[in-house]
């Protein structure tokens, strides 16, 4: 079976602090957790296509946001489950406030044969490095590390 990929982006500014953009997971399975909960905004790879492409298609899928700008690759991570992310910085700025997330379906509740929509992201926020390696999802704390190192 091949590996899953997904790409995605790692958006940053500085304010008195560096601050990164992090996004929570929607739906019933997510709702309730917070702490190593979040991520960077990210999606599987289409068939064929440019790492880069989808993770700027999947940041503007997940938060209704464009970024551009200089975008630094970062070493691509695996996370526990297997899969392979490979992910790239870029400086920017966003307005959570503003969040516009694309919506998935799945029965819910369990067993009940009814399916309901849910947003992909439903909240987003702007983290010091400390605070968002406490939310992000072990696996991607990596690419905090090397932002860290490469803005420095």
């Amino acid at each position: 079976m091949p590996t899953k990929t997904s790409a995605g982006l790692l958006l940053y500014r500085f304010r008195e602090e560096l601050e990164v953009f992090l996004v929570h997971p929607g739906g019933p399975f997510w709702a309730k957790k917070d702490a190593g909960a979040w991520s960077i905004p990210k999606g599987e790879l289409g068939e064929g296509e440019d790492p880069l492409q989808a993770a700027i298609r999947e940041f503007t899928e997940e938060t209704g946001f464009t970024v551009s700008g200089d975008f630094h690759p970062l070493r691509p991570l695996r996370q526990a489950g297997g899969k392979v992310v490979h992910a790239w910085a870029v400086e920017g700025d966003c307005d959570p406030a503003e969040l516009r997330s694309n919506l998935f379906s799945m029965p819910w509740p369990p067993r009940s044969g009814r399916m309901q929509e849910f947003p992909e992201v439903d909240r987003a926020a702007w983290f010091g490095i400390a605070e968002a390696k406490e939310r992000i999802l072990a696996g991607q704390a990596g690419f905090l590390e090397e932002l860290v190192e490469i803005r420095r």
